[in-house]
């Protein structure tokens, strides 16, 4: 029973974040938590795999994720780069638009 509590209480921030997140309208997140080198969509890094991806976006101005990972355990992520969910992770892990960091 203490267990199942402790669970409902580390989840409480998730879905608050994930409350936020679709609050700001527009499209909500596609993607659960991942781990990615962010950049706004004007790096050059990011308009690299952009243009050969052909994917053109009308704002420069958004962040996108960079060799994507997922994150699956809740609490120990691992990760050294940014934690964020995005709107479009169809790319394979590659790059993420649309992305919104995120504190596990």
């Amino acid at each position: 029973m203490v267990f199942a509590r402790a669970l409902i209480l580390a989840a409480l921030p998730l879905l608050a974040v994930a409350t936020a997140i679709q609050g700001r309208g527009g499209s909500p997140p596609a993607s659960g938590a991942e781990c990615c080198k962010t950049h706004t969509a004007s790096d050059p890094s990011a308009t690299a795999v952009l243009g050969l991806l052909g994917i053109v976006l009308d704002d420069l101005n958004v962040l996108v994720g960079l060799n994507c990972s997922p994150i699956t355990v809740i609490g120990s992520s691992g990760c050294s780069d940014t934690t964020v969910t995005c709107t479009d992770n169809s790319h394979g892990g590659l790059i993420n638009i649309g992305c919104v960091p995120i504190t596990l």
